[in-house]
């Protein structure tokens, strides 16, 4: 009797602001689920049965999300919350959120990178990331390298170098990693950038690997020259020294 009243009432509930939803439902299993030797569990019974259908679908589209984007679709900041604490939710860090019960398959070693790159908005994966992930570099990827444009100010995060741009069109392109996409500047964008930003050994070091013709690989002289040119970068020098 008491079971039927409590869910008839979480019916009658449904239409009703969502917190309060939660609230009251809490309070009904406290009253009269406690104690009983058939325990039901009415943080989950709630949780199933009034999470926010906007939430849900935000999940379903993307598993991992920025507070933003969930104000973007009217999801308060207490809903995100109270889901974290009940475990549907995991906070990555602030103003990151993902559902821990997706599976991304994301490689190990770059599952922070691809988490942190798509929490950032117009952020691409770029200089040591970017040689990391193209194996043109034996430096150790210590923080994640993300470029952004210059009018750009994401928040901080922890172990991410934020590199701030003119040109964020050039050499822009997709890569899958497992389930998840990211943003990333191709080979010969991240070579000339080396060049641009980084120590001459590390630039020097990446483009010979890049100049190594593999089965999946060709060097693209031309790509690289008409990058040079628009980044006002000349690397034909290097190229010429390592090639003849």
């Amino acid at each position: 009797m008491q079971i039927a009243l409590a869910i008839k009432l979480a019916h009658t509930l449904l239409s009703q602001n969502e917190m309060l939803n939660i609230i009251l439902l809490n309070l009904l299993g406290f009253a009269y689920f406690n104690n009983h030797t058939r325990l039901i569990n009415l943080c989950m019974f709630g949780k199933l049965l009034y999470m926010n259908k906007d939430l849900q679908k935000l999940i379903q589209d993307h598993p991992i999300f920025t507070s933003k984007e969930a104000r973007k679709r009217g999801i308060h900041p207490s809903i995100l919350a109270y889901y974290i604490k009940q475990g549907t939710l995991e906070r990555v860090s602030r103003g990151l959120y993902r559902n821990p019960n997706h599976e991304s398959n994301i490689p190990t070693p770059w599952e922070d990178l691809v988490i942190t790159a798509n929490s950032i908005p117009e952020g691409v994966v770029c200089l040591i990331s970017a040689l990391n992930l193209y194996e043109m570099t034996d430096e150790f990827n210590r923080e994640n390298w993300i470029a952004v444009p210059k009018s750009s100010w994401p928040k901080r995060r922890r172990h991410t170098r934020i590199v701030r741009l003119s040109n964020m069109t050039l050499g822009k392109v997709k890569m899958k990693m497992g389930s998840e996409t990211i943003w990333i500047f191709d080979k010969e964008r991240t070579v000339i950038d080396s060049f641009r930003y980084l120590s001459i050994e590390i630039a020097i070091k990446a483009l010979k690997a890049y100049l190594q013709s593999t089965k999946d690989h060709q060097p693209d002289f031309n790509k690289l020259s008409k990058y040079g040119r628009i980044l006002r970068k000349d690397i034909t020098p290097y190229i010429l020294a390592l090639t003849t």
